[in-house]
């Protein structure tokens, strides 16, 4: 439930105690990723998010939203500091979303894959596509520095495998516009930097269509598949494991269950014994909110859609961090 306390040591504890149960169950974390320094950073990243009112995420999101994002990301191995990863908020839960670096990091995860990547295809630039064994490949490619500001195409992205086979994913600029569209998070931002959202939108296709083939941990791939589907409004938010590993969340979750209820029965506590005192004040305090709120209406339906258009898409930074720059 939002306007819970949510305590930093008690849940980063806790999902760190979690993900050494699910690493004894097979889970493989990268060798040199520090979940304890992910976290860390992922706490930092989270106390700077507002919703689309500007207020803290913190205030708004539930225990359990958070929960399930900070699993999320340390399943995926991603990290906030290295600009893989980010946190939005979505009515009253935090979501965790991946960057074009992070769905690299990702996916360069999988046993099998060497190498994966974006381009993106300028009017003017030569471009052809080609089969091999009835499968799509990029026969030609030859970008002009010439064509970097005229208009998008398309754009393809490339798996490399491990045997040196390349798979190709190749999305029209047509294509493209429909996935933007169906974003929860559709707006300006498409317009303002559509190469980068290009390159993200046909890598995360490609890394979903090789991951739905692949024999690696269910884990991993559900919480892959997961983090991408949460950006779309016709895919239903579910719990970031698989059916055999869903009771090690709903341990967690179970636990910080616990420890709210016993907040929550203290606060009650509390609260019975300076109610009898304090129904005066309230009965005023009632009369006087419900003024502030009719002024408010009255001064807010005068802002008409300038105020709307204003609160759309808000969240920390940059939402492509401005590191998805491949430039940089």
């Amino acid at each position: 439930m939002a306007n819970e306390v949510i305590n930093q040591k008690d849940i980063t504890d806790q999902v760190s105690s979690r993900i050494k149960g699910l690493e004894q169950d097979g889970l493989q974390l990268p060798a040199n990723y520090n979940a304890n320094n992910a976290l860390k950073a992922a706490w930092f990243t989270i106390q700077k998010v507002q919703d689309k009112n500007r207020r803290p995420a913190l205030e708004v999101v539930t225990r359990e939203s958070v929960a399930n994002s900070l699993l999320n990301m340390v399943t995926q191995g991603l990290s906030p500091a290295k600009t893989q990863a980010y946190f939005i908020v979505r009515g009253n839960e935090l979501q965790l979303q991946r960057s074009y670096f992070g769905t690299q990091a990702a996916v360069k995860r999988l046993t099998n894959v060497d190498d994966i990547w974006a381009e993106v295809i300028h009017e003017d630039d030569t471009f052809e596509i080609g089969a091999d064994h009835g499968r799509t490949v990029v026969a030609e490619f030859k970008p002009k520095f010439a064509n970097q500001d005229k208009p998008l195409i398309g754009a393809f992205a490339v798996v490399k495998k491990t045997d040196g086979e390349q798979v190709y994913t190749v999305m029209t600029k047509a294509e493209i516009e429909q996935a933007w569209s169906h974003r929860q998070n559709h707006g300006d931002v498409q317009k303002e930097f559509p190469q980068e959202m290009a390159k993200r939108t046909v890598i995360n296709r490609a890394a979903k269509n090789f991951l739905n083939t692949s024999d690696d941990s269910d884990l991993l791939v559900e919480s892959i598949n997961d983090t991408t589907s949460d950006e779309y409004d016709n895919d239903k938010r579910k719990d970031i494991t698989p059916a055999k590993e869903s009771k090690d969340t709903q341990d967690l979750l179970n636990g910080f269950q616990d420890s709210s209820q016993s907040q929550q029965s203290l606060v009650v506590s509390q609260a019975s014994q300076s109610a009898s005192t304090s129904a005066n004040s309230v009965e005023t305090s009632v009369s006087t909110a419900e003024d502030i709120i009719n002024d408010y209406e009255q001064s807010q339906s005068s802002k008409g859609d300038e105020t709307v258009d204003k609160e759309k898409d808000v969240h920390q930074g940059d939402i492509f961090n401005q590191a998805d720059n491949p430039h940089k």
